[in-house]
């Protein structure tokens, strides 16, 4: 019995150790509705790391994390920002919001 504790310990941690990993990989990578699409079943894949842009063109920072409802997070100006998944677009491949960096600031 003695022999099996070190194998049943070393398995309880790789399993506890899995667990957040997949959860934090569901929460990552969502995929969005376009609101300015025609079809409603048209979205914008977003994942953390990806960069976000503003209507004008101008990077805004790196996608922080992804909300369970699609809305994304980034750190602007030191500060954690939530963007709301009804502004996000795709343009040219870029996921775009259509607020501007000073809409961004006053959140």
């Amino acid at each position: 019995m003695s022999k099996l504790v070190p194998f049943a310990l070393l398995a309880t941690v790789a399993t506890l150790a899995v667990i957040p990993a997949a959860s934090f990989a569901a929460e990552s990578i969502q995929q969005v509705r376009d609101a300015n699409s025609p079809s409603a079943a048209s979205a914008v894949s977003v994942s953390a790391g990806k960069m976000l842009y503003a209507a004008d063109g101008k990077r805004l920072g790196q996608v922080y994390r992804v909300t369970a409802n699609g809305d994304i997070q980034l750190i602007l100006s030191t500060r954690l920002v939530t963007v709301p998944a009804s502004t996000l677009s795709d343009v040219d491949g870029k996921v775009t919001t259509s607020l501007s960096k000073s809409d961004l600031n006053r959140r």
